[in-house]
């Protein structure tokens, strides 16, 4: 008799597990990519984990939805800034996988949620926030450069971190524009990824003169700091590492 009342017991503890195991098998395993300039690579990001990285930050958000059991399902993901919560989001999306570009610094958060069905059967999915952190801005030039092929200071690269805007032109000392770059079309070099390249002292393909160039330079911080730079920028192309005289004329 006592057999029998301890089988029973297991028996109906099994019972009791089914339900909740089956539940647990429609499930999701989300993820957050992007590209960071700091780490030069692809990076993934899962729930509980934190990152930081710079503005613009263009994010792909991917529910990896586990559904063994063929229910019906919609995804929600949210995005809510840390100084708020997530039931105030910034944005709402009801895709699988979807795309957000994140242009202000802070602290932001991303979180899952998805409802399965199947006939009068409801299981509700919900992810552990992914911390994402992108950082202040910072904007920084140099005062000149040397294009002559050495491998050395052969570029006008800037220090951009979380810049969102940039337009920069650059003159002769008649006023005359020999060249121009927006953050669209600057590259990031790829010793240094926070710097990008504005210059390689050409201009219609050919390099300019020897002498001193003036740089109009706008950008936009992700904290939403301005900055604006004028500033005079030396092309010395005669210019060698170890050297103390630069050749050529203005």
């Amino acid at each position: 008799m006592k057999e029998r009342g301890i089988y029973l017991f297991v028996f109906l503890l099994i019972q009791m597990t089914l339900p909740f195991t089956e539940a647990r098998a429609q499930e999701a395993e989300p993820i957050v990519k992007f590209y960071s300039i700091d780490e030069a690579g692809n990076i993934e990001v899962t729930p509980g984990e934190s990152q930081t990285a710079q503005a613009p930050l263009d994010i792909t958000m991917v529910s990896n939805i586990n559904n063994p059991d063929n229910y019906d399902y919609i995804c929600e993901w949210r995005i809510w800034s840390a100084n708020e919560n997530e039931f105030s989001p910034i944005v709402t999306r009801f895709e699988e996988e979807t795309m957000y570009t994140l242009t202000q610094s802070g602290g932001y958060y991303v979180k899952l949620y998805v409802t399965f069905t199947q006939d009068s059967d409801t299981i509700e999915y919900e992810s552990e926030p992914i911390s994402i952190v992108i950082s202040e801005s910072k904007l920084v030039c140099p005062d000149g450069f040397s294009p002559n092929g050495d491998g050395i200071n052969d570029y006008f690269r800037i220090t951009a971190q979380s810049i969102v805007k940039l337009k920069a032109t650059f003159v002769n000392r008649w006023g005359q524009k020999v060249h121009s770059a927006t953050l669209e079309n600057a590259e990031h070099a790829e010793d240094e990824p926070n710097k990008l390249i504005l210059w390689d002292g050409r201009k219609n393909g050919e390099y300019v003169k020897d002498g001193v160039y003036f740089l109009n330079l706008y950008g936009l911080g992700s904290d939403g700091l301005e900055y604006k730079i004028k500033k005079a920028v030396n092309v010395l192309k005669g210019f060698r590492e170890g050297s103390e005289t630069a050749g050529g004329g203005s």
